[in-house]
């Protein structure tokens, strides 16, 4: 394969993945990289597929294409391409919470002789640096990583990185329990979303509501939490953003927590057990959380309000209304009212579950 049939190779998948049809998207880069000959073209689709693992929450996999990637490279002999490629190395082990690592690699970015690139990828490398100070609780360098993000951000008018580093920056102050500050810097994220991400991945919109949402909930607004983290998971199920989905559970969970609905909270981390031992094929873990799950539906009489069907007993999407009454998502098509089936409370914002 050529470059230029690698190049038209690329965009397909390219287009695949932006119309949300991932594995296709993966079949074509993988054809790309046992059959291109072009060393551009196969270091540009390893970092489609770093990406896209990493968004699938796939983050060995994600890892294994860093390493790839790093010898190609160096095959090039390009100081750019090394910097970009040690990035997603350094990527690939925060995601994997390899902290020690991520740092190591970080450091070998940032000592790397001066590059085109590097004016562009520095802030990304210190974000990534400050994420791994925050994994280990080493605050004032996490904090410093941060600050020094954002620098690059401003100074190269960067306003997706500014979006990405505050939402790092509500996850710092949500440990450190300035809450206040914690709900600042998401807010920040999403105006930037808003004033300059219209041309965006719609993950940048999702990422400052969930972060929103953790900082609401602290604060003990649980129904804007609700809010911000309906909006977050609608948009994380439209794009298959698997560890997005699971952060948003939990914040599910500690939201019901917080109400004293402990049930509720139990149900669904039950349920994002079951599909994690499920993916690992841990079938011991698996059957515990499903008699589990069962039990707490039984428990909870959680029942759709329509068809009467038990909840949770069919791999069925479900809807819950503002006034926390949940259906399933095609009884509530089906009944073609606005309003809660219920308690006729209006259901013009509907959240996902």
């Amino acid at each position: 394969m050529g470059q230029d049939q690698t190049k038209q190779q690329i965009e397909k998948g390219l287009q695949l993945y932006q119309s949300n049809q991932t594995e296709k998207a993966l079949e074509v880069w993988m054809k790309v990289l046992e059959k291109s000959s072009d060393l551009m073209g196969r270091f540009r689709v390893l970092g489609c597929l770093v990406t896209a693992h990493s968004e699938m929450g796939r983050y060995k996999e994600m890892l294994k294409f860093a390493v790839v990637q790093i010898d190609t490279a160096r095959e090039l002999e390009d100081a750019d391409f090394l910097l970009e490629s040690y990035l997603n190395l350094a990527r690939s082990n925060e995601k994997l919470c390899e902290f020690h690592k991520t740092i190591s690699y970080c450091k070998t970015c940032l000592g790397l002789p001066g590059t085109r690139a590097g004016a562009q990828l520095g802030g990304q490398v210190s974000l990534s640096m400050g994420n791994a100070f925050l994994g280990l609780s080493v605050f004032q360098k996490a904090l410093e990583s941060f600050e020094k993000a954002l620098r690059y951000a401003h100074n190269n008018d960067d306003t997706m990185l500014e979006c990405r580093v505050c939402c790092s920056l509500g996850s710092f102050y949500a440990q450190v329990k300035d809450y206040e500050k914690a709900l600042f810097f998401p807010c920040k994220a999403a105006e930037l979303v808003n004033d300059y991400g219209k041309g965006w991945s719609l993950k940048y919109r999702a990422m400052s509501q969930y972060h929103m949402a953790v900082a609401y909930r602290l604060l003990g607004h649980l129904g804007s939490a609700m809010e911000c983290c309906e909006e977050s998971m609608k948009i994380a199920l439209q794009h298959g953003d698997r560890p997005l989905q699971a952060l948003c559970l939990l914040c599910f969970a500690d939201i019901h927590r917080s109400r004293g609905d402990l049930e509720l909270s139990q149900l669904k981390l039950h349920c994002l057990s079951e599909s994690i031992y499920r993916s690992k094929g841990l079938q011991r873990e698996l059957r515990a959380h499903v008699v589990r799950f069962h039990e707490c539906v039984e428990e909870t009489e959680l029942y759709c309000g329509l068809c009467g069907e038990s909840i949770g007993e069919k791999n069925s999407r479900l809807q819950a209304l503002p006034c926390s009454h949940i259906f399933h998502h095609r009884c509530l098509q089906n009944n073609g009212t606005r309003s809660c089936p219920n308690c006729r409370r209006s259901s013009m914002k509907p959240g996902f579950v």
